[in-house]
C-alpha cells in the first residue's frame, strides 16, 4: 500500500516534469522527419508518463476551479460547447451518407455505371462504385464516434435507472460524479492505451505494441517506415480502413474531456444546490408545440 502510494506521488511530481520537458523539446517528439522522434510520439501517446501528465493538468484545473467556481463553470461551458459543436457539424454527414446513397443506387441502376468521378475544383477523383458504397460505413462511423459527447450532453444517451430517479439533488450529483470517476475515465484511460497502438500499427512498420519498452522501439526507429493500410474488404472497395483507427482515437479524446467536463458540472450543481441544475446547458430544442417529443431525437 506504501509504495503504491510512493509510486503514484512520485508519478504525480514527474508528471510536471514530462510536460515542461515536451514544451520546451519539441523537436524530439514532433520532427517525424526524424525517426526516432516519430517513435517518442508513439511511445508516449500511449504511455503511464503521459497519463500522469494529463492527470496533472487537470488536477492543477480542478483545484483552481473550486477555488473559483465562476472559472469551473467556463470550462464546462467551453467543454461542452466543444462537444455540441463537433457533433452539431459532424450531424450533416448523415445527410451526405443518404445523399451518397441515393446517388450509388441512381446511377448504378439507371446508367449501370461502374465508376464514380468526384470534381468539385476540377481536381477528378475517381473510384468504383463499390469504393463509394463501402464508404459509407466511414460516414456511420464519423456520426457515431464523434456525436457521442453532443448526444450526451443532449440527455439522449441510453441510462439504466434503478435508484437515480427516487434520490435527491445533491445525491443525484453524487452518483454522477462517481460514475464520472470510477466509470467514464477508467474506461476512457484503458480504451486509449489500446487504440492508440492499434492505430499506429496500421500506419507503420515494424509494428509497434504497448507491451514494448522505449529502448525496443528505439531500436526499431532504425528500420521505421510508413506503411499506411490500405486493404479493402473487397477488391475494389474502400481502402482507407486506417481512418477508423484514428476515429477510435478521437472518440476515447471526446469522451474523456466530457467525462472531466461531466464531473466540474456535477460538483458545482452539488455544491449550489437544486436552482442550479442543467445551469448553461446548451440542449437543442424541437420549437414550439413539439416538447412532447424532447429528448426523443
Amino acid at each position: 500500500m506504501l509504495q503504491g502510494l510512493i509510486w503514484l506521488a512520485q508519478n504525480i511530481a514527474l508528471g510536471f516534469y514530462h510536460i515542461a520537458y515536451a514544451v520546451t523539446h519539441p523537436g524530439q517528439w514532433l520532427n517525424w522527419d526524424d525517426p526516432e522522434a516519430l517513435i517518442r510520439f508513439i511511445y508516449y501517446g500511449g504511455s503511464v508518463e503521459l497519463l500522469f501528465a494529463a492527470l496533472d493538468i487537470v488536477l492543477v484545473l480542478t483545484v483552481l476551479g473550486m477555488i473559483f467556481p465562476r472559472f469551473m463553470w467556463a470550462m464546462v461551458r467551453g467543454l461542452e460547447g466543444f462537444a455540441n459543436g463537433v457533433g452539431r457539424a459532424v450531424a450533416w454527414i448523415g445527410l451526405l451518407m443518404v445523399f451518397q446513397q441515393i446517388v450509388i443506387i441512381f446511377l448504378q441502376s439507371v446508367f449501370r455505371l461502374g465508376e464514380i468521378t468526384v470534381a468539385p475544383i476540377g481536381l477528378g477523383f475517381t473510384q468504383s462504385v463499390g469504393w463509394f458504397s463501402e464508404e459509407l460505413k466511414l460516414y456511420n462511423a464519423m456520426v457515431v464516434a464523434l456525436c457521442v459527447t453532443y448526444t450526451f450532453v443532449q440527455g439522449g444517451h441510453v441510462r439504466v435507472d434503478l435508484v437515480y430517479s427516487a434520490v435527491g439533488h445533491r445525491t443525484k450529483r453524487v452518483i454522477d460524479m462517481a460514475g464520472a470517476l470510477l466509470f467514464m475515465l477508467p474506461v476512457t484511460v484503458l480504451t486509449w492505451m489500446y487504440a492508440w497502438f492499434f492505430l499506429w500499427r496500421n500506419l507503420i512498420t515494424p509494428k509497434v505494441s504497448a507491451s514494448d519498452k522505449l529502448d525496443l522501439m528505439l531500436k526499431k526507429a532504425r528500420i521505421v517506415k510508413w506503411n499506411v493500410e490500405t486493404i479493402g474488404f473487397s477488391p475494389n472497395g474502400f481502402n482507407a480502413y486506417f481512418l477508423f483507427k484514428i476515429l477510435m482515437v478521437a472518440f476515447t479524446a471526446l469522451v474523456f474531456l466530457q467525462a472531466i467536463a461531466f464531473f466540474y458540472r456535477s460538483w458545482l450543481e452539488w455544491r449550489e444546490g437544486p436552482e442550479s441544475a442543467d445551469k448553461y446547458l446548451d440542449r437543442d430544442t424541437l420549437g414550439a408545440g413539439e416538447e412532447a417529443f424532447e429528448g426523443t431525437h
